[in-house]
């Protein structure tokens, strides 16, 4: 399952490159910016490193209830195959960033749609912080599936091979890339109900991988707080750098204005 991360990343990385290579969002600025996502916790102040305290803490919290939720899940499993659980496992499978990718860059080749290539973009890039920085923490932490029966508080760290998923539960990759589709989509949507329906499909993985016990409640608390954590720094990331490119461009324009 592991290898797929590294085929669904690189095809992402493959693509972007090639179709925006003359655009804004191109090859460069992806390196540019993947240096500047690998040095933030240097550049953090007290409000960043309070988030992650508080992520931290809140998975804590929510593991203790792990073994409970999960007794209490298992007593009715009617539903584990239907529509809404498939959906939304679905939609924190792997491949659905390449989906959206795609879908979002040929939108914006045919219609030459600006916001369409910044989604696409947007997508391919936090998927990619999002499914490293997750596969490095599963790997670290080593945590036990609950399916295996050993418990909540199993973990096995550094021990895991690349390709065994037994011991790759927390955090939950699912959710990370769920939090990232639908944060992405959800920012870049105008209407407000849109931007909140848009986390519908995020909330049905997070019960999913549950319900279908590949995770523990925990585990998917703190890979949705990394997938939306993520996909907020990417757009955020660009929306300063817009909303700068505008006033550097109004400003001389002003000057010129009141000289005349």
């Amino acid at each position: 399952m592991k290898h797929k991360i590294c085929l669904s990343l690189l095809f992402v990385i493959i693509f972007e490159s090639s179709l925006f290579g003359q655009l804004q969002y191109n090859f460069s600025q992806f390196g540019h910016e993947s240096w500047d996502f690998i040095r933030q916790p240097t550049r953090w102040d007290g409000s960043d490193w309070l988030r992650l305290g508080l992520t931290g803490a809140g998975t804590f919290l929510v593991m203790q209830a792990d073994q409970p939720i999960r007794d209490a899940v298992l007593k009715d499993q009617r539903y584990s195959k239907s529509v809404p659980m498939e959906f939304g496992r679905v939609w924190g499978e792997l491949y659905m960033p390449v989906i959206l990718f795609g879908g979002f860059a040929l939108h914006s080749w045919l219609a030459d749609d600006f916001g369409s290539r910044k989604i696409a973009y947007e997508i391919g890039q936090a998927s990619i912080y999002a499914g490293l920085t997750t596969y490095l923490l599963k790997m670290a932490i080593g945590r036990a599936r609950p399916y295996t029966n050993e418990g909540p508080k199993s973990f096995h760290p550094f021990s895991s091979l690349f390709f065994k998923q037994d011991y790759q539960s927390l955090p939950g990759g699912h959710n990370a890339v769920a939090f990232v589709l639908s944060t992405v989509l959800s920012r870049n949507a105008k209407p407000l109900w849109l931007k909140g329906l848009a986390y519908l499909p995020a909330a049905l993985t997070f019960v999913s991988r549950i319900y279908q016990d590949q995770h523990w409640t925990s585990d998917d608390f703190l890979g949705a707080a990394v997938g939306y954590f993520i996909a907020t720094w990417v757009v955020d990331l660009h929306e300063r750098e817009e909303s700068r490119i505008q006033m550097s461009s109004v400003y001389p324009l002003t000057i010129r204005i009141a000289l005349n």
